[in-house]
């Protein structure tokens, strides 16, 4: 059967496997992986993407990447190929240094980010590289306990899933990867849609892919539109943001909610991480009064 086209959903969030061809490594040194840091970056700027999870494994890699209005492709065929450049250089050889196809699953961020978070964080110690995650240097585990400052790596949507302050948030997360994994971890990669073997989701987010009609993102952000609603409403955001079941307070948080998804300025999590709520609470609110 041929390949089905790759999905292009901008604003999209991808887990993304990328392998260095035949199976063979793709590192020769620690400096290889600082460099594939340093080109990363430099491409999630150039493409307006955001770099949610990644582990540099020996002979692959993983990432979890949410792409701006440009395809997947473009950002993906930027790192393979200058990454390759560099090593070619190094190594003073030719040839593929990636499998020329990378492997992309389109994902319901709300439903299955912290099982791919901990499965992507957990790669080495799978593959019996290191016993303690804390002795694996090249993921983004150490960026999400705070003992490692990554600027080009986004860690607010994922910290915001655990708590409402940075510090909360890091125990809770550290609390998190010290559980047990469970068995269904290891078949995250089979945990696609029925549908659609591009999507790891849930039936309603698979159903939001059907829709034809391209919204284009919003200039305006997140607290933006937030000031904005309390402006027309004259209300302040602390109270919308409080604990008041007032319906003027519970008005404005539908109101923001519905504007930040409808306009494709962040994801449900987002926006309950935001009005500190459960994402749970916020889906319920937007269901009653829609």
């Amino acid at each position: 059967m041929p390949r089905l086209p790759r999905l292009h959903v901008p604003g999209g969030c991808y887990h993304v496997i990328l392998r260095g061809n035949h199976r063979e490594a793709i590192f020769g040194s620690d400096q290889d992986r600082i460099e594939l840091n340093r080109i990363v970056a430099q491409a999630l700027t150039r493409y307006q993407a955001r770099l949610h999870v990644f582990c540099w494994m020996t002979n692959h890699l993983h990432a979890l990447l949410q792409i701006g209005d440009e395809p997947l492709g473009k950002l993906m065929h930027n790192i393979a190929r200058r990454y390759s450049r560099y090593r070619h250089r190094d190594l003073r050889t030719t040839g593929h240094l990636f499998e020329r196809r990378y492997k992309a699953w389109l994902v319901d961020m709300d439903s299955y980010f912290l099982t791919l978070l901990r499965y992507i964080h957990r790669n080495p110690v799978k593959a019996n590289m290191v016993s303690d995650l804390g002795e694996y240097r090249w993921s983004s585990h150490h960026a999400y306990l705070g003992t490692e400052e990554l600027p080009w790596l986004t860690t607010e949507f994922g910290l915001g899933l655990f708590g409402n302050t940075v510090g909360a948030a890091r125990e809770s997360y550290r609390r998190f990867m010290a559980q047990p994994s469970y068995a269904s971890e290891d078949v995250i990669l089979e945990e696609t849609h029925d549908c659609d073997a591009r999507v790891i989701g849930t039936d309603r987010f698979v159903a939001t892919l059907r829709t034809p009609t391209y919204i284009p993102r919003s200039q305006y952000t997140l607290d933006e539109i937030a000031c904005q609603i309390c402006q027309q409403l004259q209300i302040s955001l602390e109270a919308v943001r409080s604990t008041s079941r007032k319906r003027c307070f519970t008005a404005a948080r539908v109101a923001i909610a519905v504007r930040a998804l409808d306009e494709r300025v962040a994801s449900m999590s987002e926006v309950a991480a935001f009005l500190g709520r459960e994402p749970g609470s916020v889906s319920e609110l937007l269901r009653c009064h829609r």
